[in-house]
């Protein structure tokens, strides 16, 4: 997974002739206060500097944590063609950009961001690498939220973490009621980035939402502490997120959680895949949640025929179409 090719032409051409490490260091200092989960009253992105910090280490992780968010509601709702899109914490429009890449009927979108230098990022980003119309309110998401009109597909991606509960439980009251389609949230595949999206989740089953992904029910999760449910994205590094990042691998693994609750019923999955599969001669280890809303580690050996040939090519986070392991 990595961004589209207009938009990773559109990032080095904004970064062209920037320190590399200047942004090295705006990345650490940006790096620890999102750790660090810290709550101090300003912006973790302030300024320039920091905005192009941003694009330069984290815009590749984001996108592609958000975008097989999409993939997944893309999956659940197949009937889903979202034309207008309500985005919460636009940042750079990391979501934008990957609710473009994943339905190309979107065409208009609203999105909400208090920062200035990212929304300064995101119009040179939509100008040189194109992006559907959309609109701008600066609006702080830690008050008292207006009133959206409804829209198509709403994304809070990589926003929860900066909110303090009673803001979170606001915002996601506030794009619940803006939602006429499906609202997708993603948050980083931390403890606490789950707990998080539980907290979501319950809120959105109490006023009605179906649970679309990744959940396979709306039961109650079966996933106990210390172990958490997230899952990973692999993205590959260019030479200025390298730098950037001072790192030597030339690809990342992004951990991240997500949540797509819809109004309409979701196509259903028998389970889904929660860890790695473990795979030796013969045999698939799978840890499955189940539509019954159990979770299960179960072994498909060879002699289970198709079955077996489905466990094969399952990847985590994948859904299972059709029983298997019993």
């Amino acid at each position: 997974m990595e961004l589209p090719p207009a938009l990773r032409a559109a990032v080095e051409g904004l970064l062209d002739g920037v320190s590399t490490d200047r942004l090295a260091r705006a990345a650490s200092v940006l790096s620890e206060r999102y750790r660090a989960e810290l709550r101090d009253g300003r912006l973790h992105v302030s300024d320039d500097e920091a905005a192009a910090a941003y694009l330069a280490a984290r815009l590749p992780a984001t996108f592609a944590a958000s975008r097989s968010a999409l993939a997944a509601a893309e999956a659940a709702l197949p009937h889903f063609a979202p034309l207008s899109q309500l985005d919460f914490g636009s940042g750079p429009g990391t979501a934008l950009f990957a609710a473009s890449d994943t339905w190309t009927t979107l065409r208009s979108a609203h999105l909400v961001e208090a920062s200035a230098a990212m929304r300064a990022a995101c119009a040179r980003l939509a100008a040189a690498a194109g992006a559907p119309a959309h609109e701008w309110s600066a609006t702080d998401l830690g008050v008292t939220l207006p009133a959206f009109t409804p829209h198509d597909l709403v994304t809070i991606a990589y926003v929860l973490d900066e909110l303090d509960e009673a803001a979170r439980q606001r915002l996601i009251a506030a794009a619940w009621r803006a939602t006429s389609g499906a609202l997708v949230i993603v948050e980083p595949g931390t403890p606490a980035g789950w707990r998080r999206i539980l907290a979501a989740r319950d809120g959105l089953i109490a006023e009605g939402a179906r649970i679309a992904a990744p959940c396979p029910h709306a039961a109650p999760c079966p996933v106990a502490a210390p172990d958490w449910c997230h899952f990973a994205v692999r993205l590959p590094r260019s030479r200025l997120h390298r730098r950037t990042k001072q790192a030597d691998s030339p690809f990342e693994d992004e951990k991240f959680a997500y949540l797509v609750a819809s109004r309409t019923e979701a196509e259903p999955i028998a389970a889904r895949v929660l860890t790695p599969p473990r795979a030796a001669s013969g045999r698939v280890g799978l840890k499955l949640c189940r539509a019954s809303g159990d979770l299960e580690e179960v072994l498909v050996t060879r002699r289970e025929g198709e079955a077996f040939r489905i466990a094969r090519r399952l990847e985590w986070g994948d859904a299972v179409p059709s029983a298997i392991g019993r």
